[in-house]
Formats: C-alpha cells, sequence, structure tokens
C-alpha cells in the first residue's frame, strides 16, 4: 500500500465514520499506520459497537469511536480538539426521505454543515473535505438543495479563517458509490436471492456515475494533498446504464418498470454548464473554482498548477448520459465480483 506522507503523525476525525466511506477511509488510515489518530464522529452507538466488532482492524490501537451529532456544536467542538484533518461525510441522504422530512435533512446537512465549519475554525483544524453529491447540481430534491448549500458553505468558510491561513475547506463531489449501504447493487442482490420475479427499474434510460469505495477514498486523500481551499473536486469517472448493470447482475432476467421517484432524475450532473466556465481541468479529475477566487491571481497560480485545461469548451458539461467513459456489461460484471 502507497503511504501518505501528508497523514503523517495527524489526528483525523470523520463525521459519519460508521457509514460505507467512513468505514472504508478508516480502514484504509490504519492499514497504512502512519497517521497518529483515526476518530469516528457519528450519533449511532450501536452502529459503532457493530463497526469496531465487524473486523479486528476497527480494534487497532489508534483508533477512537467518539458519540456525537453534527448538529451539536458544542460536542464537535469538544471532539475537535487536537484534530488535524477533517473528513466531513455525514449526512441524511435518502432522496424520498427528505421530500417528507425537510426540516430533518436541513438540520444535518445545512446547519451540521455550518457547525463543522465553525468548529474546525474555532479549534485549528488544518484541513476539512466536505463529500458532497452530483445530486448538488441544478437540484431537483430537498435532499440535493441542501447538498448544494452545504457546498457554498464550505466554500465560503475559507473567508472567515483570518490571516493564519487555515482551516483550508475544500469539497469532493462524486456519483454513486458501487455496493454502498442502500444503494441499486444491495437491493437487487437481496430480491435475487429472495428468488423475485423480476427487478424493479424506474426507468430504462436511466444513466448514473458510478465509483468504487477504493477509488473515492483515493480520491479524497489526493485532494487532500492538492487542496488550496475553496475548490470543488470532481472525479473523472465512468457512466453506466442501469438496463447494463441489470444484465451484468441476471442475465436476461425480467425487468419492471417503475417510473422514476420523486425527486429522482433521468441523467445525473456534476458539472452544469454555468460551472463549467470557471473549472479547470486535470488529467484525472475537475476542480471548479468559485468566480470569487479568479480575481486573485496569486491564488489562481496554485489552482492551476499542473492543469491541463485553464478552459472548457463553450456549454460543457459534465453529465452521465453525455460521459465519455462508460462502463460495458462485461465491465460491469467484473466489478460486480469485486463487491
Amino acid at each position: 500500500m502507497n503511504q501518505s506522507p501528508l497523514f503523517a503523525n495527524k489526528n483525523v476525525l470523520i463525521t459519519g465514520g460508521t457509514g460505507s466511506f467512513g468505514r472504508a477511509f478508516a480502514k484504509n488510515l490504519l492499514q497504512e499506520d502512519v497517521c497518529n489518530k483515526v476518530i469516528i464522529f457519528s450519533r449511532d452507538e450501536w452502529k459503532q459497537w457493530e463497526m469496531r466488532e465487524s473486523e479486528p482492524i476497527y480494534s487497532h490501537p489508534k483508533i477512537r469511536f467518539f458519540l456525537g451529532d453534527v448538529r451539536d456544536k458544542p460536542r464537535l467542538e469538544r471532539a475537535f480538539n487536537e484534530v488535524h484533518y477533517v473528513v466531513h461525510a455525514a449526512a441524511l441522504k435518502q432522496v424520498p426521505a427528505a421530500e417528507y422530512n425537510p426540516s430533518e435533512f436541513v438540520k444535518t446537512n445545512v446547519i451540521g454543515g455550518m457547525n463543522v465549519i465553525d468548529a474546525a475554525i474555532e479549534c485549528g483544524v488544518e484541513r476539512v473535505i466536505a463529500l458532497s453529491t452530483d445530486k448538488a447540481v441544478n437540484p431537483i430534491n430537498l435532499y440535493g438543495a441542501t447538498k448544494l448549500c452545504s457546498d457554498k458553505l464550505f466554500v465560503a468558510g475559507n473567508s472567515y479563517v483570518g490571516a493564519r491561513g487555515f482551516p483550508m475547506f475544500s469539497v469532493v463531489r462524486y456519483g454513486n458509490v458501487l455496493g454502498s449501504r442502500g444503494s441499486l447493487i444491495p437491493f437487487w442482490r437481496k430480491l435475487l436471492n429472495e428468488n423475485a420475479a423480476f427487478l424493479p427499474v424506474t426507468d430504462s434510460r436511466m444513466t448514473r456515475f458510478w465509483i468504487n469505495l477504493d477509488e473515492a477514498i483515493n480520491f479524497v486523500k489526493l485532494c487532500f494533498s492538492v487542496m488550496q481551499g475553496g475548490e470543488i473536486f470532481v472525479p473523472k469517472i465512468p457512466s453506466m446504464k442501469i438496463t447494463d448493470l441489470a444484465e451484468a447482475m441476471a442475465p436476461n432476467f425480467p425487468l419492471k418498470t417503475t417510473g422514476i421517484r420523486e425527486g429522482e432524475k433521468l441523467h445525473e450532473l456534476m458539472i452544469g454548464t454555468e460551472d463549467s466556465r470557471h473549472t479547470l481541468e486535470f488529467k484525472d479529475y475537475y476542480t471548479i473554482i468559485p468566480e470569487m477566487y479568479w480575481k486573485h491571481q496569486e491564488l489562481m497560480m496554485k489552482y492551476k498548477k499542473n492543469c491541463i485545461t485553464e478552459k472548457l469548451a463553450e456549454n460543457f458539461c459534465y453529465a452521465s448520459n453525455t460521459n465519455s467513459q462508460w462502463l460495458s456489461t462485461e465491465e460491469l460484471r467484473k466489478i460486480l465480483l469485486s463487491i
């Protein structure tokens, strides 16, 4: 495993640390074994116990389990004491639930994000990366709207750090994570194991961006190493057709169209045409630099280091249906064997 000198002797805290990404990121850091502490911050004591019992690595002497809720700013300030890096992965994410419980999503995803920013500034955290979603781009559902608001808050957080220049706040935005909790693959596998007569498909035209957990972890670690504060990082990842995924999982199995759910999109978008005007392209990712930073030439020189394109094509957008990278049925089948 390639070690990350950036994390050497650092205390790293993960909000929402018992989720799919948090568990995998913590495991990666513990296996690497160069950081000083890995702190799991989450609100469910059962999930923390379950995580600790699931694999020996989660009983590593460097791991700490800290109960708390991002809605509780004083508790965050206690947790952030002597923490160097924060990965903010805590969020309410279920799209239909957001439509019926909007205030709860605002409290966690928006106010919780504000609390993370304030606590990081108060405690002198060095770097914070907040995880976002493709649903934050031109959102049509409440969940996406709260994540767009969160993204804006974390970008703006850099304006409040003062002369000391830290914390640096940046955002990582990516698509669906293959095999993560609550995603389509575990759901379909459950149906197949229960001898279902068909697989439900909301719309046969639907496309999605896909990234696996290892790729997401490596991308977040890369962003920690190159961040200057204020960026929204977007990885270059492949798209897939929902029908190809079904064919990869269960060849020639019957499908039943159920209709797009409330708040769901036919295709996902990670960079809209308006954002593309101030987006830089790198070999493996894009970086959206908010317009307010383009006037700072010295900072822009740091942002542009190693970029391959400073001006994208007019009306460029990064969408799952117009993506240049696609996963074939055969490629999906190989991926499914690994998760």
